[in-house]
Parts: C-alpha cells; structure tokens; sequence
C-alpha cells in the first residue's frame, strides 16, 4: 500500500532513527598522542645531533631486545596473561579517540523524555531495541520493562564499576612497564659493562663498550617516561571520560522513568557538557533608533501634529 503524505512514521522508522543517532561516532587519530611522541623523539634526536652525535650511537638493536624482552618478561609474572592480551588489544584507545557529540546524546534523550511524558514510558520500546551504545540500550530497556528504579540504578552502576575495572587493570599492565623497563635497562647497561671488561687492554674498545653499554639505559628510561607511563594515564582519561559519559545517561533515564520535565533533565545533563561545540553566541537584534521629527513626518504623521503644543 502506498503511504499516505499525511501518515505518520511507524515504529522502524522511529526506532531506525533513534539508533543512528545514538551510535557512537568514529574513531580518528589522537593528535596528541602523535605530536606528543614525535616531539618527545625529536627534542631526545635533535639534542643528540646538536652535540655532534649520531642515530648510530643509539640505534642498538640488542638494546632494545634486552629492554624489551625484560620488561615484558617482568609484566608476564606479574599479571596474567588475559589481562595483557586485553591492555594490547585496547592499546589503540592511546593513538585513536572516539568522537563523541555529547551535546546530541542529551538531545536524543531529551526527545525520549518528551515522548515517553506523552505516550508513556512503554512507548520507547522500539527506539530502546534500536539504541547503537550497549549501556544506553540497557538502560532504557530496563526502564520500558518496569524495572525499580533503585535497581535499574544499582544495575547499570555495577556496570560503570566493572568496566573502571577492566579498564584500570588495563593501564597497570603499562604503569608495570614502566616501572620495569629502567630497571632492566641498567641490567642492559651491567652486561655491556661487562664485557667491555674482558677487553682493558684497548683503550678505545673500552671507551666504545662503555658508550654503547649505556644505550640501553637511554631505551629503559626513554620507553618508560616516553611511552608507557603516557600510555597508562592515557588509558585512565578514557575510561574517566566513558565513565562520565555513561553517568550522563544513566541520569537521563532516571529522569525520564521518574517523568520529569524534559526542560529540567536537560538543566541535569548539560552540567555533563563539558565540551560543548564552538557556537558564537547569537547577539541581540539591534533596536531600531527613536526616528527624528522630521523622519516622523516622512513616515505620515502631519508635521502640524508634531509642532503643536499641549
């Protein structure tokens, strides 16, 4: 049957639209986290050049296998196995972000909110089932289904708790990194000493071993204050800032079961907003100026009206 031009959208349509606005946006690369590390590399290189040294110096790869190599041979006896596979599968959140419009996840609540104040919460079902984020999807769903409120709020917030969990275990993979690998690279540094050692009797030799005995504390060092301590705290912005986010929404859900109005659970949720989209703000309409006496009479009054006298 042909759709009338007065029809209104049925449920799929309605639901298909709230969940493409509600999935998260895409991924993109984390200019900070790039500009941060070529800049850490570039002030470290470009120091070198400076003092007349050479990539050479440093660029030992037996180094590198004993910083390497040690410091996530130390990370393994200390964490299991799962937890490192997981915080190297999540080692992309360092070098991409998720863009995220929060200003129209509270927008697309806030229709649910008016919505469900006019029809009843019941009539969100299919745009719940449609919902792209797991944790909003959860929620509201749980709300059309009648749950309690203390525990549609106990339930969600256990979920807040344990991905804070996953994700922190996570990051101590990398703050052990960095506590090892300046550690390892001074046991890197002790065996090159040592073999340097076994070879007194040629000056030279000796002042090269010790140089190049040394690159591996510079690969202990730089990796740990460079690379993996960043990567850490980098990992607990993230989860603060998904752990805000989903705060955010579980407030809107509990504002829209509790049937406030759509006005005050925005008031609620904006505090949530702590980057709102670069907008000039509209400035006011001029006011037309008092016009002269003689522009009044251009525009028909009687010019012996404006000069009578009371």
């Amino acid at each position: 049957m042909a759709t009338t031009a007065g029809a209104k959208p049925t449920p799929t349509d309605a639901s298909a639209g709230a969940g493409k606005a509600a999935k998260t946006g895409k991924r993109r690369l984390d200019l900070a986290t790039v500009s941060g590390i070529a800049l850490a590399m570039a002030g470290i290189i470009g120091g070198l050049i400076l003092e007349k040294g050479s990539i050479q110096d440093v660029a030992q790869g037996t180094a590198a296998m004993i910083v390497l190599g040690g410091t996530f041979g130390a990370v393994l006896v200390t964490t299991p196995m799962a937890t490192v596979v997981r915080a190297f599968r999540g080692l992309g959140a360092v070098f991409f972000e998720t863009a995220s419009d929060t200003a129209a996840v509270i927008n697309r609540l806030i229709q649910y909110a008016t919505k469900a104040r006019k029809q009843g919460i019941v009539s969100l079902e299919a745009e719940a089932a449609a919902i792209g984020d797991p944790f909003l999807r959860k929620a509201l769903s749980l709300a059309v289904d009648g749950t309690d409120l203390q525990e549609l709020r106990k339930m969600m917030e256990i979920d807040i708790a344990l991905a804070e969990h996953s994700a922190e275990s996570e990051a101590q993979v990398w703050d052990a990194a960095g506590g090892y690998a300046p550690t390892i690279g001074i046991i890197g540094a002790v065996m090159g000493l040592i073999q340097v050692m076994k070879h007194l009797e040629d000056i030279k030799e000796v002042g090269h071993g010790i140089a190049v005995a040394f690159v591996a504390t510079v690969y202990g060092v730089g990796s740990a204050n460079i690379f993996f301590l960043p990567a850490a705290t980098k990992l607990r912005t993230r989860m603060h800032e998904a752990s805000l986010r989903k705060d955010m929404m579980l407030e809107g859900v509990m504002g829209i079961v509790e049937g406030l109005n759509p006005t005050l659970i925005r008031m609620k949720l904006e505090v949530y907003n702590l980057q709102p989209a670069a907008a000039k703000e509209a400035k006011p309409p001029k006011t037309a100026d008092a016009p002269a006496p003689g522009a009044r009479a251009k525009q028909g009054v009687p010019a012996d009206a404006l000069s009578a006298k009371p």
